[in-house]
């Protein structure tokens, strides 16, 4: 790579002809433009391809899979349960059981509702509550069925009566809405925070469009890209993949793009043509960036082990958005500066031959120059006291709750399905609705009805049959339970392949942590109940169950992939062992204090209810494998200086060079994922803090003091094995006598600060 201080500038002819330097940008410019209309058309369709059922993303093997797909061969529809409740201080009133009987009646003309999907209104014991189970057809729009049964409530209840559509399908329409914003609001608060952030960095009116324009472009190429392949069925999306692709491509090229401009910029110096600085300038950039990205990229595909679905598909979805993030930054912003020129920098132009730098960095005005002559005279106090710091900070890891939340909890703020849950659990059942569904064999259906009547946490037990109006039939320890006057047929079970379903409501809410204890108690009694199939038990509780074990088994699994595979590709780009291990071991202490502060922060603070075990590994994947791009960032250009300077001096050069280009990245990337925040989705929102905060202390604790202080310290000995580790240039011992630096204007004389030089 091309070193960027210079004693003199040069402006030797380029080779390459003038029509060809013309024709190069210009192709770019336009392929790059084709996919922005391409991709910008295609955004409404990413949001019209997105599933947000949890069972969509479970593994195949899973028990509650299973259960799943024998429950299709039971009920002739695939539907989802919305629960309407109602409730009346005091008891309900003859008027109001009318209206309520009304509204049922007219529950089943709302398109969307399977034919006879709607129950007959229940009445609580207490009197004071009424439910109505409605059966959602799966492949309509839920939301906007739901959304018509909540309107035709709104319109029965008052004076007294309240009312509230929950269950599954109330959940799904809440998180649906909560999404709502994800290709509107959430994109124009990323954009924004970025302009803003690139105004006050280049004070440049034309600049920070250029930069937005090509991490916009790199975004729609992602889109068009992931809807290609979602309609082919390769990809299966969520909400949270969506919204974490956005942030992460806009924050990915705005990064990259800011390291190539600075080259760019060092270019024009020392280039006074705009084409030969334009090579200079990806000559510079181009093999941290790659490898930036490379880090990245193999980090979140490692994400492609994971059980779960939704964790496994965001490893290749992310992975393309980088991939477009990386290609504009090396293609599309080289041909607009080239366009541009040192116009791009207007009003402040790079002019060329002039403020060509200074051999002695050190000695330079300036915050990283100030911050280069402290690691210089006391490297070891610097980095000692910031692993320290960031110990402490790491502290409060172990108040993090992430064992997973109810589902109640995943949209943060107003939600009427919560709030209806709470209903249902003050009058009912919590598990009214939504039962544990138990796939048992024929001649063991009494065997299995007696341990789920036995165990601790089940209300009532049914089981399905045909012959009943209401689809099932109550199990007793006395059998199958008639429905009509004594001495009247009880009627028979379905029976499928042998195995007939029974359904067990559970006392606790179905998505708490009560109801999943039961659950798994349920599983472990009845394995050696049957001779021959296993009994299987499913259903909403199993399937949060199955999903938080899972993520659990993933965290465990991928955490040290991730690890192993970043330490590798370090190695390979610095050619050294000791250095890499030392910039993963400050990235995994940066990533506990990060997580620290954020249990602090979530629990004391926001008082959430806790984390789904999801966070951590997504937290640690986004921030081991970004904030090691910025030590790639610092370490290439430490490594570029070393060989010319001895270690120790090209630490220092490469702090001061890089120090503004990547604080100025790592604010974007804080405040393009700080704006996720935005989306009031509990697992969005603590994604964003732990991400945003955890890049802000790589950007100013561990990058600008931890690394360079430690590396300085220790000298040529980062780079072994290499030979640059034996045969480090004009390396100084750490016994040499230091150099007087000549103070800044304006600076006494007696602050001279001395520094170790080559």
């Amino acid at each position: 790579m091309e070193p960027s201080n210079r004693s003199r500038p040069e402006s030797t002819p380029s080779r390459v002809p003038t029509w060809l330097r013309a024709l190069i940008p210009t192709v770019l410019i336009l392929v790059w433009f084709g996919a922005f209309g391409a991709g910008g058309a295609s955004f409404g369709a990413l949001s019209d391809l997105v599933e947000n059922e949890q069972a969509q993303f479970l593994p195949a093997d899973a028990e509650s899979t299973r259960a799943l797909d024998l429950q299709s061969e039971f009920r002739s529809e695939d539907v989802i349960p919305a629960i309407v409740v109602y409730e009346r201080d005091g008891g309900i009133t003859a008027a109001d059981e009318l209206a309520i009987e009304a509204d049922a009646a007219a529950f089943q003309d709302v398109e969307g509702v399977v034919d006879d999907g709607v129950s007959p209104p229940v009445a609580s014991d207490d009197g004071e509550a009424v439910e109505v189970f409605v059966q959602v057809d799966a492949a309509a729009e839920t939301d906007v069925v739901v959304g018509e049964l909540r309107d035709r409530v709104a319109e029965t209840t008052g004076d007294g009566l309240q009312g509230a559509v929950t269950g599954p399908a109330g959940f799904t329409t809440d998180l649906v809405a909560a999404f709502a914003g994800i290709d509107g609001l959430l994109l124009i608060v990323a954009f924004a925070a970025v302009f803003v952030i690139l105004v006050i960095v280049y004070r440049s009116p034309l600049l920070p469009v250029i930069v937005l324009g090509t991490s916009l472009t790199a975004l729609c190429g992602a889109v068009l890209t992931v809807v290609a392949l979602a309609r082919a069925d390769v990809l299966v999306l969520n909400g949270q993949t969506q919204g974490i692709l956005f942030i992460l491509v806009i924050g990915a090229a705005t990064d990259y793009s800011l390291l190539y401009i600075a080259r760019y910029r060092e270019a024009l110096h020392v280039h006074e043509r705009k084409w030969d600085a334009t090579w200079a300038a990806l000559r510079g950039s181009w093999e941290p960036i790659l490898a930036s990205g490379g880090t990245v990229i193999a980090g979140l595909l490692m994400l492609l082990v994971s059980e779960l679905t939704s964790n496994k598909i965001l490893g290749p979805v992310s992975a393309i958005g980088i991939v477009f993030a990386l290609l504009a930054s090396l293609t599309l912003l080289p041909a607009l500066m080239l366009w541009a020129g040192r116009a791009a920098f207007w009003p402040v132009r790079p002019r060329f031959g002039a403020h060509v730098e200074s051999d002695d960095v050190v000695a330079r005005r300036g915050l990283w120059s100030k911050v280069a002559r402290l690691i210089a005279r006391r490297p070891r106090v610097t980095w000692i006291a910031s692993t320290l710091l960031l110990a402490v900070m790491a502290i409060g890891m172990t108040q993090l709750k992430a064992d997973g939340v109810p589902s109640s909890e995943f949209v943060l703020g107003e939600s009427q399905a919560r709030d209806g849950q709470a209903l249902l659990s003050d009058h009912f059942p919590g598990g009214s609705g939504t039962p544990a569904v138990v796939f048992a064999p024929e001649e063991d259906l009494q065997a299995v009805a007696d341990v789920l009547l036995a165990t601790d946490g089940v209300e009532s037990v049914a089981v399905v049959s045909a012959d009943s109006p209401s689809g099932s039939l109550p199990v007793t320890g006395d059998g199958i339970q008639p429905l009509g006057p004594p001495g009247t047929s009880a009627g028979d079970p379905t029976v499928v392949d042998g195995r007939v379903q029974l359904d067990a409501t559970l006392a606790a809410p179905s998505d708490s942590d009560a109801a999943e204890q039961v659950v798994a108690t349920l599983r472990a009694e009845l394995a050696d109940v049957s001779s021959g199939d296993p009994v299987l038990v499913g259903g909403t509780t199993a399937v949060a169950l199955d999903t938080k074990e899972a993520s659990i088994r993933d965290r465990n699994l991928i955490i040290p992939l991730v690890l192993a595979v970043i330490l590798v590709i370090l190695m390979l780009l610095l050619r050294a062992i000791v250095a890499p291990l030392l910039l993963i071991g400050t990235v995994v202490l940066s990533f506990a204090a990060a997580l620290g502060v954020s249990a602090l922060v979530f629990d004391g603070i926001l008082g959430f209810p806790g984390a789904d075990p999801v966070v951590p590994l997504f937290g640690f994947v986004f921030l081991v494998a970004l904030g090691v791009d910025y030590n790639i960032f610092l370490m290439t250009r430490v490594r570029e200086e070393s060989v010319r300077h001895g270690t120790r001096e090209g630490v220092l050069r490469g702090l001061v060079v890089t120090g503004g280009v990547i604080t100025s990245a790592g604010l974007v990337l804080a405040a393009t994922f700080a704006a996720l925040g935005v989306l009031p989705i509990l697992f969005l929102a603590q994604i964003s803090f732990i991400v945003a905060f955890g890049v802000l202390l790589d950007t100013f604790l561990v990058r600008s003091l931890l690394v360079p202080a430690l590396s300085y310290d220790l000298g040529r000995a980062i780079w072994w094995p290499s030979r640059l580790s034996r045969s480090g240039g004009a390396e100084p011992s750490r016994d040499d006598a230091p150099v007087a630096v000549e103070p800044e204007a304006g600076e006494p004389a007696e602050h001279r600060e001395p520094v170790h030089r080559a």
